[in-house]
């Protein structure tokens, strides 16, 4: 068979940084075409020399397949039929420069192989078309095969991409492409991302996603993050932003396929474990910031807070019960109008004072700001005039939604800089200046849907999913610029690729207050951190209006004196205190909800003091999820973990969405049934683990029945692990010393325990105050490296949990 003998162009590196994508696309393409034709014509002598350039592309019959590396363990592949968009940048996500430090180049009559120390990738060769049959002429593609295969320095497979395609339509008017590309599929592969599904399952494999933010979703909102992570030593970023539907391990394919382009372009992120796969999505899309202190401690909430006095009730009923609260949250119609961007004084008369109390109590504030604006709100005419809000096919402004009877109110045009930089302007004059710390910014989808219509940067269907990421770098942008050494925080209801460079904690949206909810939040989250989001929580006990089906089982907890629900919803105090001690044991700690009460003394007298040792159990683990959170911005790790990340060795976890690791100790598994005091819990092989609550020490590899009354949540720890306990304090505003370290023995183990101001920048700087601490097993002796950041000996801290 004659085989095509491959053509070769290269790009030298752009060593002033990554380019926008106007300036990339208006180079001169003859330019282009003579250096990259000379630079091939001396790779073609060179031969298997390392080269320097980030970008080589070869052509297989007319098929153009661009390869660029960003890292040893990062490379970009780019196909396409024009030379313009083979060339042209990545779409916004990806923040990155190319790098081919220590990548090498050759090309024979087999393939176009490009390598590193972690990967090798290899553009195949394909034989000259022939004369097509007469079946080919009708089922045949039109465009040129290309399949490239990826593999580890070892040359076992890592994945192969064994074809593509880019099927002409119109959308929005615009004559573009439906591109996507297939992969090969192990049968014993399994697949974890795509951002937050709440369907109920972890492992993607065999489904169907439909990969694309959409608030009405019927499970509960899907957030598109084009990331997908195999058990297979490798994770796919998927670089277009159009709706996608994604068809992972289908009929032993794995299938992309988005609405609108006109080229496949996608990142292959290698790693022998899945955090260095998320330290590879973080070096490509950026650093994942750590939180001020105040996230990681009870975020108060409510739709909605009326009046400032009834938010400071609050507040005060938290200090008057000795309960810890670190924030308070104004949600929506705080407002005049929809898109006056201010505070209405006949309610909120002095929000200065308003935030000044809570400082002194110890507190800080978040308040909601919304991306819509009313016709008949100050701004409007404003924003229309400058072209700044989405906008129809004919120009005209898009004014509400045509469904949920959701009707006033145009979207902020954000892909727009020059309205991002305008929306912070007004943020940071009309309310930061009131005294609120940070922001909460909602419908982030967003919920006015951009389908047929348009933003500044081009059709909203070819941009559908970037909005969250754009929207939020407003209020990034904006804090960084005026708050330098504030650390920056903000709410959101959706992301893109690269948003957790945003500060951003997210949220899984608007979700019901049934137990059917609580149990697909928990795949849902372990989701979304799986795709490179280590920020996430829910509203504990649901946003809906408490409204679920009649309890089947004896109800845990007398609702007398509840006023969170109607009298009928008698087992919603049970409901929201699984739901509460489950959120113990993620990222964030929030309660939300459109219901007329919401604080923790406001679910019965039976529920408050469950609750109660519940919420100072979260501020006993301080130190430890602080120091979680520290490694998070270190390594990119979530600190909510499915269980496949740390026991990939474990077939039994694979598809195992109802239990996960809290940082590297703890095994945390909810309960999600009503009614029910135990539970079967799958404790993974390969490590010993205690019971939290009773210190039963179990081998790894067994299910057993954990015991779940309903002020005890099924929780184990990992034998091997030191945990740092804290005193109690009023709020993380408070120094927190440390009540204990307790050590579970069984096997060596180190835990980096980490502190600083928890509300500047210094962080980034000057570090923080860290130690390792270690155990050292066979000696039963821990040592530190240095003075612990509270400043205590810890020698004379040492708890070791004897097992029962």
């Amino acid at each position: 068979m004659h085989i095509a003998p491959a053509r070769v162009v290269t790009q030298p590196s752009d060593q002033s940084g990554k380019t926008s994508r106007l300036d990339r696309s208006s180079r001169g393409w003859s330019s282009r075409l003579v250096a990259r034709l000379a630079i091939g014509v001396a790779l073609a002598t060179l031969g298997t020399t390392s080269f320097a350039a980030p970008i080589a592309t070869v052509d297989r019959n007319g098929s153009l397949v661009s390869v660029e590396a960003y890292a040893p363990n990062i490379v970009r592949v780019t196909i396409a039929t024009d030379r313009g968009q083979v060339d042209a940048p990545p779409g916004d996500g990806p923040n990155a420069k190319p790098d081919a430090a220590g990548w090498t180049h050759r090309s024979d009559a087999g393939a176009d192989v490009f390598t590193s120390s972690a990967l090798s990738l290899s553009v195949d060769a394909k034989p000259w078309p022939k004369a097509p049959s007469q079946m080919e002429r009708y089922f045949a593609p039109s465009l040129p095969p290309v399949s490239v295969t990826i593999r580890k320095p070892d040359g076992s497979m890592l994945t192969q991409m064994t074809g593509w395609e880019m099927a002409p339509h119109t959308v929005n008017g615009e004559k573009t492409f439906r591109v996507g590309a297939s992969f090969a599929s192990p049968a014993d592969e399994h697949y974890y991302g795509l951002g937050q599904n709440q369907e109920g399952k972890l492992d993607l494999r065999g489904r169907t996603i439909d990969c694309r933010h959409n608030y009405d979703a019927p499970a509960g909102e899907t957030v598109c993050v084009p990331f997908m992570v195999t058990n297979k030593g490798y994770g796919i970023v998927w670089d277009n932003p159009s709706s996608t539907v994604m068809s992972p391990g289908l009929h032993s394919a794995t299938h992309w396929q988005s609405e609108v382009g006109e080229r496949v372009s996608f990142f292959v992120i290698a790693g022998a474990t899945t955090d260095e796969i998320y330290a590879g999505y973080a070096t490509l899309t950026g650093t994942t910031p750590l939180p001020p202190k105040a996230a990681f401690g009870l975020i108060q909430s409510k739709a909605r807070y009326e009046t400032e006095k009834e938010l400071l009730d609050v507040a005060n009923g938290y200090r008057s019960r000795g309960l810890p609260l670190d924030i308070m949250v104004l949600d929506w119609f705080y407002w005049s109008r929809m898109g006056q961007l201010d505070i209405d004084r006949n309610y909120f008369p002095d929000p200065k004072g308003m935030n000044d109390k809570l400082k002194s109590m110890g507190m800080h504030s978040i308040i909601s700001v919304w991306p819509r604006f009313e016709k008949e709100s100050r701004y409007f005419d404003l924003l229309s005039t400058k072209g700044w809000l989405l906008k129809d096919k004919d120009g005209n402004v898009v004014d509400g939604l045509p469904i949920r009877s959701d009707r006033a109110g145009a979207l902020l045009d954000s892909t727009n800089p020059d309205a991002r930089h305008w929306f912070w302007d007004r943020i940071r004059d009309n309310i930061a200046s009131q005294g609120f710390d940070w922001f909460w910014l909602d419908e982030t989808e967003p919920d006015l849907v951009p389908d047929g219509s348009f933003y500044s940067i081009g059709s909203g269907d070819r941009y559908h999913n970037v909005f969250p990421l754009l929207h939020t770098m407003s209020v990034a942008d904006g804090s960084a610029k005026d708050r330098p050494t504030m650390r920056n925080l903000i709410l959101s209801r959706a992301a893109y690729l690269g948003a957790q460079r945003n500060g951003g904690l997210f949220w899984s949206s608007d979700i019901k207050s049934t137990w059917e909810a609580l149990h697909r939040q928990v795949p849902a989250g372990l989701g979304f951190t799986a795709s490179g989001m280590a920020y996430w929580g829910s509203d504990i006990g649901g946003w809906q209006w408490p409204n679920g089906p009649k309890a089947t089982r004896p109800v845990l907890l007398d609702p007398a004196g509840a006023t969170a629900m109607a009298p009928d919803y008698a087992d919603y105090p049970e409901l929201f205190t699984r739901w509460f001690g489950y959120s113990v044991f993620t990222p964030t700690l929030r309660i939300h909800g459109q219901r007329p009460a919401t604080a923790i003394w406001q679910y019965g007298t039976a529920a408050e003091p469950v609750l109660a040792n519940f919420l100072k159990l979260r501020y006993s683990l301080m130190p430890y999820i602080y120091s979680l959170g520290r490694h998070t911005y270190e390594s990119n790790a979530p600190m909510m973990r499915a269980l496949f990340m740390d026991f990939p060795n474990d077939p039994n976890v694979a598809d195992m969405g109802d239990e996960y690791m809290f940082g590297p100790a703890f095994l945390v598994a909810p309960v999600t049934e009503q009614g029910k005091t135990s539970r079967q819990v799958y404790l993974p092989a390969g490590a010993e683990w205690y019971d939290y609550w009773t210190n039963q020490r179990f081998t790894g590899g067994q299910t057993v029945t954990a015991n779940a009354p309903i002020d005890k949540i099924p929780l184990f720890v990992r034998a091997g692990s030191i945990i740092p306990m804290g005193v109690q304090v009023p709020s993380t505003a408070t120094a927190q010393a440390l009540e204990s370290i307790r050590v579970y023995p069984g096997a060596d183990a180190n835990f980096a325990l980490y502190d600083d101001d928890g509300v500047t920048n210094d962080y980034r700087t000057k570090g923080g105050r860290k130690a390792v601490v270690r155990w050292d097993d066979k000696t039963r002796r821990l040592t530190a490296s240095g003075k612990l950041p509270t400043g205590q000996d810890a020698a004379s801290l040492v708890q070791i949990v004897s097992a029962k």
